[in-house]
């Protein structure tokens, strides 16, 4: 606890409480150039700390360093995120529906995949690609831990090559270190996006 800190020791719990109805308010419907990518449309959730958001506006639910982030993200059936790697570990959890995963050791093949139910759980080391996509009939979660790492120090994420096309096509870029350049009207789509996959609910 924050010994420095003029709050109680119960205010300051409070604070360290996330309440699900809540949270789901606080979702970022672009948070990454490829979530703009049909198929690739979906809501993510920061959290504890950055989990890799290349929108600079994102704001994470509880700020102070944990030693690791975890995240969330809802997506329609068919959707989640596309082709990519980190420099870091994360690790997935499916708490609704059915997850396919897909990996390869380059940006230009997929060289296995499996499908995990509610309460699997899959660990993906640093530098391997990987996707993935709900598989269900229906809307579904997944919670997610990732390893520590500081924000922007390095590039991240990594995007496969052709990620990047698509997402340029609809008018999503990243700068040399993975963070997002956003079209001129971004808010408006933003809004359209968090509409279409009924963000809240």
């Amino acid at each position: 606890m924050n010994e420095n800190s003029t709050k109680s020791i119960n205010e300051q719990m409070k604070e360290r409480i996330v309440r699900f109805k809540d949270m789901k308010s606080q979702g970022i419907p672009l948070m990454f150039i490829d979530s703009i990518i049909p198929g690739h449309n979906r809501i993510n959730y920061a959290v504890i700390g950055d989990t890799a958001s290349e929108n600079p506006e994102y704001n994470p639910i509880i700020t102070e360093p944990h030693g690791f982030q975890i995240g969330m993200v809802k997506a329609p059936p068919g959707n989640g995120p596309a082709f990519h790697t980190h420099d870091y570990i994360e690790s997935f959890m499916p708490l609704s529906g059915k997850w396919r995963f897909y990996w390869g050791e380059g940006p230009d093949e997929i060289e296995g995949e499996a499908i995990l139910e509610e309460w699997d759980l899959i660990t993906l080391p640093k530098g391997l690609y990987r996707g993935l996509e709900n598989v269900s009939d229906e809307d579904a979660w997944l919670f997610a831990v990732l390893e520590q790492h500081e924000v922007f120090e390095g590039k991240d994420p990594y995007w496969a090559p052709d990620v990047m096309k698509k997402a340029s096509q609809y008018g999503f870029n990243a700068d040399e270190k993975g963070k997002m350049v956003p079209p001129e009207d971004f808010k408006e789509r933003e809004k359209e996006m968090a509409e279409k996959l009924k963000m809240g609910e």
